[in-house]
C-alpha cells in the first residue's frame, strides 16, 4: 500500500516553483500593456488621419486669415501692395475716430434690438407647443422661410415695403391717418427699420431652438405643478422657463454674435457705395462695424486699418461671450 502511494507520487509531475509563476504572469501581463499600448498608437494616428482633412481645412482658410489679419492690423498698406511695420498706430487711430464709435455703438444698438425678439420667438413657441394645435407644421414652415431667404432678395423686398413714397407700409399707414416717414432715409428711425428686419428673419430659428427646448421638458413637472394648483401662467414663470434657460442662453449667445457681423442685410437696405459716395443720408446712423470695415479696405484702400477695425470687433465678440457665460450661472439652470 506504502509502495502504490509513493509510485503516485512519483509519477506526480511537480508543480513550478512559485516564483516562476509569478514571473510568467507578470511577463505576460508587460506583453499584454505592450500590445494595448501599440494597438492605441496605431489608433491615435487613425484618427489624427481621419480628421487631417477637416484639420487642414480650418487652418487653411480660417486660422490662417486670422493670424494674417492680426499682422496686417499692426502695419500700413502701400497704394501698390505691400506692408511696413508700424505698431500700435492704426489702434491709436482708431480711438479718435468718431466714425468708428459711431458704427460700433450702431453695431450694438441692432443687437440689443434684435435680442427683443427672443421674447417674440418664445410666444410663437410656447403656442405652437399646446396640444391640440392644429397646422404646426404650416407654422413652423411660414416662420423659418425668412431663415433660409438669401439675405439680398429679403433687403430688396423690404427696401420696397418702406419704400416713402409707394410702399406698402406708408400707404396702410395712409389708410389710418397716419403719416408715414422715409423709413431707410431717415436718420432718426432708421436703426429701428433695419432692427425690425433682423428679427423677422431671426424669430423663426430662435423659435425652433426654443420649440425644440420645450418638447425636451418632461410632462411629469406640469402635472406635479397642476396637482400644487399652480395655473397655466404659473407653470410657465416657474417651471417653462427655468427648465428652459439652457436654450435660451443658446439663442442669446448666438444672436449676439450673428448681430454684431450682420453685413449684407443692411448694406442692401441702406445703399452700397456708389462711385459718388454714399446717396443715403441715413447711412452713417445705420452703418455697422462689418460694414465700416468694409468700406475702410475695399472703398478707401486702407486694408491694414480694416484689418484693426475687425479685429476690435473679434475682441468685443469675445469678450461679450465670456460675459454672458459668466453671468449665465446666475439665472441657467442644468438640473
Amino acid at each position: 500500500m506504502s509502495v502504490d502511494v509513493e509510485a503516485t507520487a512519483a509519477a506526480k509531475p511537480a508543480s513550478p516553483p512559485p516564483s516562476e509563476g509569478a514571473s510568467r504572469s507578470a511577463s505576460s501581463q508587460r506583453a499584454l500593456r505592450k500590445r494595448e499600448r501599440r494597438f492605441l498608437h496605431r489608433d491615435k494616428w487613425w484618427g489624427y488621419a481621419l480628421i487631417a482633412p477637416a484639420g487642414l481645412g480650418l487652418a487653411v482658410f480660417y486660422l490662417w486669415p486670422v493670424l494674417q489679419t492680426l499682422y496686417f492690423s499692426f502695419t500700413e498698406w502701400g497704394p501698390f501692395g505691400g506692408t511696413s511695420w508700424i505698431g500700435l498706430e492704426n489702434y491709436r487711430t482708431m480711438l479718435h475716430d468718431p466714425e468708428v464709435w459711431q458704427s460700433l455703438g450702431n453695431s450694438l444698438i441692432y443687437t440689443v434690438l434684435v435680442l427683443l425678439g427672443i421674447p417674440v420667438s418664445m410666444v410663437l413657441a410656447v403656442l405652437l407647443n399646446l396640444k391640440g394645435m392644429r397646422g404646426t407644421g404650416f407654422y413652423r414652415t411660414l416662420y423659418f422661410l425668412p431663415v433660409v431667404t438669401m439675405p439680398a432678395a429679403v433687403a430688396v423686398v423690404w427696401r420696397w415695403l418702406y419704400n416713402g413714397d409707394v410702399g406698402i407700409l406708408n400707404q396702410a399707414l395712409d389708410a389710418i391717418g397716419v403719416d408715414g416717414t422715409y423709413w431707410v432715409s431717415d436718420p432718426g428711425v432708421v436703426r429701428f427699420a433695419v432692427a425690425a428686419v433682423g428679427v423677422w428673419m431671426t424669430v423663426g430659428y430662435n423659435m425652433i431652438l426654443l420649440l425644440a427646448g420645450l418638447q425636451g421638458i418632461p410632462q411629469d413637472y406640469y402635472e406635479a405643478a397642476s396637482l400644487d394648483g399652480a395655473g397655466r401662467v404659473r407653470q410657465f414663470f416657474s417651471v417653462t422657463l427655468p427648465l428652459l434657460s439652457p436654450t435660451l442662453f443658446f439663442t442669446t449667445v448666438l444672436s449676439v454674435i450673428q448681430s454684431l457681423q450682420v453685413f449684407d442685410l443692411i448694406y442692401m437696405i441702406l445703399g452700397a457705395n456708389t462711385s459718388v459716395g454714399v446717396t443715403n443720408p441715413a447711412y452713417s446712423e445705420g452703418q455697422t462695424i462689418v460694414m465700416l470695415f468694409f468700406q475702410k479696405s475695399f472703398y478707401d484702400n486702407q486694408r491694414a486699418y480694416g484689418a484693426a477695425i475687425v479685429c476690435v470687433l473679434f475682441v468685443l465678440i469675445m469678450a461679450l461671450t465670456a460675459l454672458q457665460f459668466r453671468l449665465q450661472k446666475r439665472w441657467v439652470h442644468y438640473d
